[in-house]
């Protein structure tokens, strides 16, 4: 029997995503042990995990080097790739959303300039362009996206709300949601049809546990 690779997203899934896994039965010693090596195994469920930057989560199961991930629904929008997105993990909630000065509210149609500053050039560009049918200038930013409206590098930006602390205090509104965002479970589509057996009963068993709780 073959092994199952697990790509796991560091950060504030990890934890998470370990404790989801071992709920269902899966040993994740290894991955607690915070050791250095890059993939660790469950010998007995035949599986192996490894870690990776969340952008790369998607990447990795699209081409079949990950039969499993588990990433946020945030970069499965801004990565765009190939993949079967089962289940909805419902942890590490949070809204992504069209956010500026409060002098914007309900006048968001009213801009003719838009510059949109974010971390999320794929999602800014659909959402405005599609949705709005709207032509915006993306500047990409790595850092605090809300500084970018109080220097005047854009008008509004585009950027993940957990409970809006940071942009009351820097003066800014949610204009709109363009998305719910939470933790997801992607599975690669080849594996889907060759190990669909024991990838299904993964799946389930995630799905009962999240239905406990």
């Amino acid at each position: 029997m073959r092994y199952l690779t697990i790509a796991l997203s560091k950060g504030r899934l990890t934890d998470m995503s370990v404790e989801l896994f071992e709920a269902i039965g899966i040993d994740c010693t290894e991955l607690k042990n915070s050791s250095r090596k890059l993939i660790l195994s469950d010998e007995k469920s035949k599986i192996k995990f490894f870690l990776a930057k969340p952008s790369d989560v998607p990447t990795y199961v699209e081409y079949g080097a990950a039969d499993i991930g588990i990433v946020g629904k945030d970069t499965l929008l801004e990565e765009g790739r190939h993949l079967y997105e089962v289940l909805n993990l419902g942890f590490a909630a949070c809204r992504m959303v069209v956010a500026g000065p409060a002098e914007l509210q309900g006048k968001l149609d009213q801009l003719t300039n838009k510059r949109v500053a974010t971390k999320y050039p794929r999602i800014a560009r659909e959402y405005f362009e599609h949705k709005r049918r709207e032509s915006i200038e993306v500047i990409k930013l790595n850092g605090s996206i809300e500084l970018a409206p109080l220097v005047g590098l854009s008008e509004v930006i585009v950027d993940l709300v957990e409970s809006g602390r940071t942009l009351k205090e820097n003066g800014l509104v949610v204009l709109d949601t363009i998305a719910d965002i939470s933790a997801r479970l992607v599975v690669n589509r080849v594996s889907m049809k060759m190990e669909s057996e024991r990838i299904n009963a993964i799946i389930e068993g995630i799905r009962r546990e999240l239905e406990k709780r």
